[in-house]
């Protein structure tokens, strides 16, 4: 017997805590939960896909994120990803835009344009969507605290070039609670949040039937810390909570749950990966079924963006990032995504070049166009290994919810810091586990290249003038537009949120006039006051 033989067979527990068996059966399939949830694509509970033929009808949409500096290189970029076969858009907003600030206010300096697009009024939108086809081109917006006013924006702005906002697609993160949890950019306290994120289900609803308000959010808690389970059954809390909000104004289930959509994370194990999707997918159809009692099956899609993660690329050697955006791009597509984002090599260090950003359109379009990914529905589905895997991941996340559930539910343990002391506990044991090699990271504490050096990467200017000139063009329209109107329409949005009546049809009619971004938030701010971070030791 040779020493390999010899050698014991190491245990494997998944970042779930499922532990992965050298061989799987028919035999682990049935003592996991049989396959009763199987079923077909198309059809409840949706474990191999929402729709019947998937990508064979039609590929994934590929929506890249994107954005920076003010809304002239936005929209620049915009058009070079289109340009490129980007099929959706997916915008960034730098952080004073995230947390409802114009770009004169003093906490706003030095962060203007800096992280992602710089927007103060609803000429800053015109301006970065000037040009692209709203209804051949599809948008998402990665904004959360000041949501409301960013829908509202984009609506405005459709309605103004002539678009039926009744028939107009789109998708806001809009996710509060995950903020919470991981992100960070929350402006209110967590209940008037939460209603903030009801009263645009609401309008939404009525006004732009066919536009996702919300798409909650695992990406980040699961970049925070959280296990691939946790990400999964962490946002069906949440998106319970949102629902429960609505359903409590007396609207049915069937008239929002439809446009509810996600956002999750892809890095780790591959086979973790495509499972949570696949138990996610049959989850959420289950809890929207009998627990909410919604009768469209598409009030029961579980439809998603599924990107890869920032989390998982290293500072070192850098080039591997584009390795692992490959493999992030084929789980994706294993999983049966309906949207899809890559992040780009470089994104370690940067904002992406138009060259990196390039690589990872063009690695979403060789799995189209010459690795027969969109061929057929599932493959992967009848595996012994993935459909065992994918009942045990489900009986996980029904675990989570039910723990949480006992806890006193989501809104009470994000308002508590509960989540968030865990998923940061646990980002904390991750970075210890790569700092000591047991956690196994190629580049980072093995197969490292200590004798050669780094190939360099191109950063992306910072462009100190981007401020000046966003601040000069918010100033010309303070100038041009009608003062009057503004007060009045700023006076409405307080006036909406102290009568606690929905905020968004006052919020449309001050973006209309051209109220700021920080303007209709200080209205806002007058009633519902700023959140404070709980603090736990």
């Amino acid at each position: 017997m040779n020493d390999r033989a010899q050698t014991t067979v190491k245990r494997v527990i998944n970042e779930s805590g499922l532990e992965v068996q050298p061989l799987y059966t028919a035999e682990d399939v049935a003592a996991s939960g049989g396959d009763a949830m199987i079923g077909l694509p198309g059809e409840y509970p949706f474990t191999r896909g929402i729709h019947r033929e998937m990508y064979r009808k039609q590929p994934w949409t590929m929506r890249q994120y994107a954005g920076f500096g003010n809304p002239q290189d936005t929209n620049q970029r915009f058009k070079y990803l289109i340009a490129n076969g980007q099929t959706g858009l997916n915008v960034a907003f730098d952080l004073p835009t995230q947390i409802g600030l114009d770009s004169d206010d003093p906490l706003a300096q030095g962060e203007i344009g800096r992280v992602g697009m710089s927007v103060d009024t609803l000429r800053d939108f015109e301006i970065a969507f000037d040009g692209i086809d709203l209804e051949k081109i599809t948008v998402s917006m990665t904004i959360n605290g000041a949501a409301a006013i960013a829908i509202a924006m984009y609506l405005a702005m459709a309605e103004k070039r002539g678009y039926d906002i009744k028939k107009l697609r789109g998708t806001a993160q809009n996710d509060i609670l995950k903020e919470f949890i991981g992100r960070g950019t929350w402006i209110f306290p967590v209940e008037p949040s939460i209603r903030l994120v009801g009263d645009t289900i609401e309008y939404c609803a009525e006004h732009a039937p066919k536009y996702s308000p919300v798409s909650v959010c695992g990406y980040h808690i699961r970049e925070s810390g959280a296990t691939p389970a946790e990400e999964m059954a962490y946002a069906f809390c949440i998106a319970r909570a949102y629902a429960d909000e609505v359903i409590a104004r007396g609207l049915h289930v069937d008239e929002f749950a439809g446009r509810l959509s996600y956002n999750f994370n892809i890095f780790g194990n591959l086979f973790e990966q495509v499972c949570k999707f696949r138990a996610g997918r049959s989850l959420w159809a289950k809890i929207m079924k009998e627990e909410y009692k919604a009768e469209k099956p598409g009030s029961m899609w579980l439809r998603m963006i599924a990107a890869g993660g920032g989390g998982g690329l290293t500072f070192e050697q850098p080039e591997l990032n584009i390795v692992r955006g490959a493999y992030y791009a084929l789980i994706s597509a294993l999983s049966g995504t309906q949207t899809m984002a890559l992040c780009s090599y470089d994104e370690a260090y940067t904002i992406p070049t138009e060259y990196s950003a390039r690589i990872s359109l063009r690695t979403m379009q060789i799995l189209i166009a010459e690795m027969g990914m969109t061929e057929t529905v599932d493959p992967l589905g009848g595996s012994y290994y993935v459909e065992t895997m994918t009942n045990q991941m489900r009986e996980k996340m029904e675990q989570i919810i039910a723990e949480t559930d006992a806890q006193g539910g989501i809104v009470k343990l994000v308002s508590e810091g509960a989540i968030q002391a865990k998923v940061s506990a646990q980002a904390y044991k991750m970075q210890r586990d790569i700092e000591s090699g047991k956690f196994p990271k190629v580049g980072v504490n093995c197969y490292r290249n200590d004798q050669e050096d780094e190939h360099p990467v191109e950063f992306h200017p910072y462009n100190e003038d981007d401020a000046r000139v966003q601040i000069e063009s918010l100033n010309r329209v303070r100038a041009e537009r009608d003062a009057e109107r503004v007060t009045r329409a700023l006076a409405a949005v307080g006036d909406a949120a102290r009568a606690g009546t929905n905020v968004m049809p006052a919020i449309v009619e001050a973006v209309k006039a051209y109220a700021s971004v920080g303007e209709i938030t200080q209205e806002l701010v007058k009633v519902f006051g700023r959140y404070q971070e709980p603090i736990r030791f």
